[in-house]
Order: C-alpha cells, then structure tokens, then sequence
C-alpha cells in the first residue's frame, strides 16, 4: 500500500529560477521512485502575485502559478500539488490536503515553509534545513524564531553539532542528510576536453551578514572576491550563471576583469531542461560557498553539486568543514585558497576520464536518491 510525504517548500516563489526548483524536484520524485505517494504544499501572499508585466495581479493570472504548474506537469506531478493565496487554492483542493497531511507517514516542512496551523495537522512533522547557519543565529540571537514546532529536525549542514561547528545546536538534536540526485533524471553525459568550469550562484541572496558571537558570518561575496581572477590565472573558460544585482557593478567588472564569463541565471535556468544542459554542458563544477557556510564550518554541501556529478563532471568546492575521509567517497574536491583551487583546476584538466568516472560512481553511491532518502526515512524511524 502507498503512503503519503507531503513535502511543503517555495517553488512558486521564485519563477524562471529552475535550479530552485530541482532541489525541490530530487525529493519529490526520490520519495515517488521509493514507492509513496506525494503532495507538495506551496503558499504565496497575495502581493507576491505578478503577471508577465511584473504589475501585481490574482493568483490565478499569475507567472508564479504558471511557473509552478509547468513545473510540475514536466515532471508529471500535475495533480500532486497545492498553491495557496489569501482564501484562494489552486491545484488540490484544501480538504484534500487536509486529508493528506492528517494520513501522512511524514510532513517534510523545507525551511518550516507550511506554517504552524496547518502543520499542526500532521502527526510526524519534520523541519529541513538547507540554509545552515543563518536561522539558528538568528533565533539565538532573539532575532526571529526560526524552526517551529517539529517533532524533529534535519539539516544538509553536516558538521552542525560537531566541535568544530560554529552553528548553535538550540538543544536540538540535528540529523545530517546529503542533497539528493534522481538519477533517472540525471544521466551520465560526456563532454569537451575543453568545456568549461561552471557555476551557478548568487552573490549576495535575500539576507544579510549575521553577527554571533563577536563574529561576523557573510555571503558568497565576501569569499568569492578572493577568487575574482581564477580564471586568468588558470588560463582557462570559466562561466558563471550570476545573479548580481546592478549595484555592485564594480565586483562585476572585476569578475570580468579576471576573465570571469558572467552570463544571465534566467537564461541558464529558464526551464528545467535549459539548466541541466548547462550543468551537462560542463567540464566541472566550481563551486564557491557563502562565507556563513565556510567560517562556521558547517559542512554545507550544495544541492547542484549531485547535479554534476550524476552528469560525469567533477566539482571543485570550497571547504565548509566537510569530513576528508567522505570528501574523498564522495568525488568532492576541497580547496581552501586561491592557490589550492588553481592547482584542482589543473588536476581536472590532467586527468579528466578518470575524474568523469568517479563523479559518476559517487553520484550512484552516496548521492543517489534512492540511498539519502532511505538513509533519511531509517533516521528519521519512518523505515526500518
């Protein structure tokens, strides 16, 4: 008999932003792929809504809706979704959700999106984390009061707990969980000698530095300013699909400066299949972390990073306090400096085939849906 995980989280929120919507796409089709049935819960406030001239609008007239629903019929999830605005819902109706959420073996609430109220109405509510650092700060500092009332709480911060690890625990025990990849959806895909390193990022997100502590916890600008001319001294193609907003127009020069390609993220990530030809278009993920998830030591790993190595291509990241031992299982290639990551740069072009082959085998070994997700379930008492 199939059971139900509602899994509640953002798709809506962030139109033409595809990479958004894969993170949430590898769980719903993992959890589908190992037999339950799934809804997924997503919510907008009314002044959220847009039409495609940005002028506020209905929900139903809105590219936020579109989005979600294209989203989810690519992937043949069109009847497993609700999106709820003010006293409208689109999709499932509320009760049917109601229904779900009472009969569900697990609400999977990522970043505590469904609210209280309704979560209430799930008997197994659990809390995923996928921004380490920033909300636990946060609620220690008194400054919001991030993780509700779950009954447990899982994170992709896999150090949280740890000595080493900046991040308050708030008296709650952690479950570290890696980022999942449906590898049916991500085939192997051989590329170039010569394509190039790519990333995919934002330079600054929805939210300021965080100071805890005495310290001072910052976003990906504060790391990858020392990285700005990579590219010229590697001698080779780098690009990165940026959002960058016009105001720091002189990072963006100095990027460029430094040979950096900056190409636009709604280009890259326009629909689901235009950012996995990207990813796949790609001799190697170069991946540089915020600085929350590099000076607190949180262990971080990236939802796009399974990505590319499910595609044959190696990912070059920037250490976030992640165990050698699993680094090494996992075909994640750790730089800590400038210098260490010109020196990755070169090991990937010397050795290519042999890195493709083991980023692939990593994929189907530690990051294959299938494994994480039962890995999950297990932790979480839900499968034995």
């Amino acid at each position: 008999m199939r059971r139900t995980i509602v899994v509640a989280g953002s798709i809506a929120q962030r139109p033409g932003i595809a990479g958004h919507a894969w993170m949430f796409l590898q769980y719903l089709l993992g959890f589908t792929e190992l037999g339950y049935e799934i809804v997924f819960v997503d919510r907008l406030e009314p002044g959220d809504c847009t039409d495609r001239s940005n002028l506020p609008c209905s929900v139903e007239r809105s590219v936020q809706a579109a989005w979600l629903d294209r989203i989810m019929r690519r992937v043949d999830l069109h009847r497993r979704w609700s999106l709820a605005c003010g006293s409208t819902t689109l999709g499932l109706e509320d009760a049917t959700v109601d229904d779900a959420l009472r009969g569900s073996v697990l609400l999977l609430d990522v970043m505590g999106y469904l609210g209280p109220d309704r979560g209430a109405l799930a008997s197994h509510r659990v809390f995923l984390d996928i921004d380490p650092g920033f909300g636990q700060m946060w609620q220690e500092n008194g400054q919001a009061r991030v993780f509700g009332d779950h009954h447990q709480y899982v994170t992709v911060g896999t150090r949280i707990g740890a000595p080493e690890c900046a991040v308050p625990a708030l008296g709650l025990e952690w479950i570290p969980t890696l980022p999942p990849v449906v590898l049916s959806q991500w085939p192997y895909v051989s590329c170039d000698d010569d394509a190039p390193f790519t990333t995919v990022a934002s330079w600054r997100g929805p939210f300021g530095p965080v100071e805890h502590d005495g310290v001072t916890y910052g976003l990906r600008v504060h790391e990858f300013r020392s990285y700005h001319d990579l590219p010229a001294r590697c001698g080779d193609r780098f690009v990165a699909a940026l959002d960058i907003d016009d105001a720091d127009g002189d990072d963006a020069a100095r990027l460029r400066d430094g040979r950096w390609e900056l190409v636009s993220p709604q280009d890259v990530a326009a629909d689901l299949d235009c950012y996995r030809t990207f990813v796949q278009g790609s001799g190697a993920e170069i991946l540089v972390a915020k600085n929350m998830y590099v000076r607190a030591r949180t262990g971080w790993i990236s939802d796009r990073s399974p990505c590319y190595l499910a595609s044959g291509h190696p990912v070059l990241m920037q250490d976030t306090g992640i165990d050698a031992d699993f680094a090494a299982d996992a075909a994640l290639l750790l730089f800590s400096s400038p210098d260490e990551a010109v020196e990755l740069v070169a090991q990937v072009r010397r050795d290519a085939p042999r890195l493709r082959q083991r980023a692939r085998d990593a994929a189907e070994t530690v990051f294959a849906a299938d494994i994480v997700l039962e890995t999950l379930l297990t932790r979480l008492g839900i499968r034995s």
